[in-house]
C-alpha cells in the first residue's frame, strides 16, 4: 500500500499532465508555458520541479497522455457497435462536428502536427508512439485486417482524418467545415468504395 504523500504526489502530478494535455492541444507546444499549466492546475510554479526535470519532460508526458486520450475515446467509439461497423462509427466521430470543436480534448495530431518536428526528441517519441497506435487502431478495425493491404489502408485512412479535420479548423467558413467532413466520411463509406 502507498504512502498517503506519495498518493498525493501521483494525484497531483496527474492533475498536472492533464490540464498540461489540454493546454498544448489548446495553445500548441509554444504557447503553453509551465507557469501557466500550474495555474490551471491550481499549483504554484515552483512546485513543477518536484514532479518534472524539465519542461520537455512535462511535454512528452502531455503528448502521450493527449494521444492516450485519443485512442481510448476511439476504443470506447469501436466497442459500442458490431466490429463490422467499428470502422465507420470511429470515422464518424473522428469526423464529426462534436470532434471540430473539441480542441482542447480532441486529438493532438490535428492540434500540433505542425509543430511537433521542431519538439525535443523525447515529445517527439511521444507523439510518434501514440499516431502508430491511432494507425494500428485503425488497421485492427479495417475489413481486411490480417491482410498485407491493412496496414496501408490504414496509413491512407489516418492521414485522410487527420488533414480532413485539421482544414476544417482551419477555415473560418461553417460550410465549407461541414462539407470537408462530410465528403471525406462519404469517400470512406463502406457503399461508396
Amino acid at each position: 500500500m502507498k504512502k498517503p504523500a506519495t498518493r498525493s504526489k501521483e494525484t497531483t502530478h496527474e492533475r498536472i499532465v492533464a490540464a498540461a494535455a489540454r493546454a498544448i492541444r489548446r495553445s500548441g507546444y509554444d504557447g503553453t508555458s509551465v507557469a501557466d499549466i500550474m495555474k490551471e492546475a491550481g499549483l504554484t510554479h515552483g512546485g513543477f520541479y518536484a514532479h518534472f526535470s524539465s519542461r520537455e519532460a512535462m511535454l512528452a508526458e502531455a503528448a502521450d497522455r493527449a494521444g492516450a486520450d485519443a485512442a481510448a475515446a476511439s476504443a470506447r467509439v469501436a466497442a459500442m457497435v458490431p466490429p463490422e461497423q467499428a470502422l465507420q462509427r470511429m470515422m464518424s466521430f473522428y469526423l464529426s462536428r462534436e470532434h471540430l470543436k473539441a480542441v482542447e480534448t480532441g486529438c493532438p495530431v490535428v492540434a500540433l502536427g505542425s509543430e511537433m518536428s521542431r519538439q525535443a526528441p523525447e515529445v517527439r517519441g511521444a507523439a510518434t508512439r501514440r499516431i502508430k497506435e491511432m494507425i494500428d487502431v485503425v488497421a485492427r478495425h479495417s475489413p481486411d485486417w490480417g491482410q498485407p493491404e491493412a496496414h496501408e489502408r490504414a496509413l491512407v485512412i489516418v492521414s485522410s482524418m487527420v488533414g480532413t479535420l485539421l482544414l476544417a479548423r482551419a477555415v473560418d467558413d461553417p460550410k465549407l467545415a461541414d462539407a470537408l467532413l462530410a465528403s471525406t466520411l462519404k469517400h470512406f463509406s463502406p457503399t461508396e468504395s
